[in-house]
């Protein structure tokens, strides 16, 4: 098999994928924060890093890869999702009922899409302790500090003690920038204005841990960044393969993981290749719920709020894979009722002849993960070749069932059968060509009693 290249986005270059141990190949990329159903926006990462998984697992065996993707139970949204929805319930309780529920819809919306499930996926929550380890590391190391906030205290990263900071998003000493999309506001008690929490206290009526930093009893929570640091090293080691997530993560999250990682640890790296993919626009829009076009995956499924009707898995997910992950893409009508076009016709080519060679087509994905190329080339292949090569995708036919309804079929044929009365044989074979071009395969027969001919169908797949 031919080598893989990952445009790596800490060296700004597309490089040959050398996995520190090809048998142990190690990627983590960062999953949802479980406060709200999970966007549109959200399903681009889960589904493009599903069809590097997927490579990774053709190219190195399946037993030889390991994905994390994690989950975030622990974070401000949520808790005022908690308040608002549930406000006579504990908050702690409230928590819970959030979480739970959110986080079982988006395995349920994950899975229509097609996407395989990760070999480890960590709550925040199970991993307190690693985290309280790694900020009083770096405390100890002096790469961090405690200071008083307008919240009470704060554990805070030094970010000035760390040279390299600001390498992954090209902001390397230019400190004064560094505010620039972080989750805190710049507070006088900071150091610089970079500096980002690590732990902050938590107020009375809101969940934390009693955990001590410097002999310094604390009672509070982590902050979104050290989460990750925790829970990749808890599975994947101090370094590891690949890291992956979404174009908005490079600053402040993917580069604040860096510093607590490497300044914890030791280490040149946190991980060798950084994959990020690019923004969701919906109908040519900032997706907002103010603009009316906030759309989440389980709308689009189970709804009938975008274009008017629900949509198969398959059709989202290939919609998605219709883009170069690093491109942006506006998800529209237009574009789902393309890629539904195109699964009408492989699926009625799968059930053909074997006919094409998928080595050759790979190496569209072998080139950085190039899914709409290797859409392109798909017109080429039929029988298994085509079913294998869409299993590379995640694209499967399970979920598509015919544009029309049964009445509109059953009336078809039987005007088809008015036209073999009529020996009409043209209009008999386009009414059968139409239905085949939607995925309606027809067979002819004859009734054993009278001799008259009989007509059934079947979804073709």
């Amino acid at each position: 098999m031919s080598e893989l290249k990952l445009y790596n986005t800490l060296t700004r270059s597309k490089e040959t994928f050398t996995p520190e141990d090809d048998k142990n190949v190690r990627m983590y990329v960062c999953g949802p924060t479980v406060y709200d159903f999970a966007h549109i926006g959200n399903a681009r990462p889960v589904i493009v890093f599903d069809v590097l998984y997927r490579l990774l697992r053709h190219k190195y065996g399946a037993e030889n890869v390991i994905y994390v993707r994690n989950i975030t139970d622990v974070d401000d949204k949520i808790n005022a999702r908690a308040l608002r929805d549930h406000p006579d319930l504990p908050l702690n309780e409230a928590i819970r009922i959030v979480t739970e529920k959110t986080a079982t819809q988006f395995h349920a919306d994950v899975k229509a899409l097609g996407c395989l499930e990760p070999n480890h996926e960590p709550r925040a929550t199970e991993h307190i302790d690693g985290m309280v380890s790694i900020i009083q590391t770096l405390l100890d190391k002096g790469h961090a500090y405690i200071a008083e906030g307008d919240q009470g205290k704060e554990v805070l990263f030094r970010v000035s003690s760390m040279e390299k900071y600001g390498e992954l998003s090209n902001r390397l000493g230019k400190l004064e920038e560094q505010q620039e999309g972080a989750r805190v506001a710049v507070e006088s008690h900071k150091e610089n204005a970079g500096d980002f929490v690590l732990w902050k206290q938590s107020k009375h009526d809101e969940p934390g841990w009693g955990e001590t930093f410097n002999g310094e009893k604390i009672h509070g929570r982590p902050g979104w960044h050290i989460e990750c640091s925790a829970m990749s090293e808890a599975f994947l080691g101090k370094t590891f393969d690949i890291h992956g997530g979404g174009l908005d993560l490079i600053f402040p999250h993917h580069e604040n993981e860096i510093a607590q990682s490497c300044c914890a640890y030791g280490t040149d790296k946190m991980a060798n290749y950084w994959m990020h993919n690019g923004y969701v626009q919906v109908e040519g829009k900032k997706m907002s719920k103010s603009d009316g076009n906030f759309v989440t995956i389980h709308d689009l499924l189970h709804t009938e709020k975008f274009g008017g009707r629900k949509w198969p898995g398959e059709v989202l997910r290939l919609a998605m894979l219709m883009t170069h992950y690093r491109e942006p893409i506006d998800f529209s009508v237009k574009r789902l009722e393309e890629a539904e076009n195109i699964i009408v016709k492989l699926r009625r080519r799968v059930g053909e002849d074997d006919n094409g060679n998928v080595a050759e087509l790979l190496s569209a994905l072998l080139d950085d993960v190039n899914s709409s190329e290797f859409i392109s080339k798909l017109n080429g292949l039929s029988g298994n070749s085509l079913s294998i090569a869409l299993d590379l995708m995640g694209v499967g036919f399970s979920e598509v069932e015919a544009k029309l309804d049964n009445a509109s079929i059953d009336a078809a044929i039987l005007q088809r059968l008015d036209f073999f009365a009529a020996k009409n044989f043209a209009e008999a074979d386009r009414i059968r060509d139409g239905l085949l071009e939607q995925g309606i395969q027809l067979k002819d027969g004859k009734d054993p009693e009278t001799g008259e001919r009989v007509t059934t169908w079947e979804v073709k797949r």
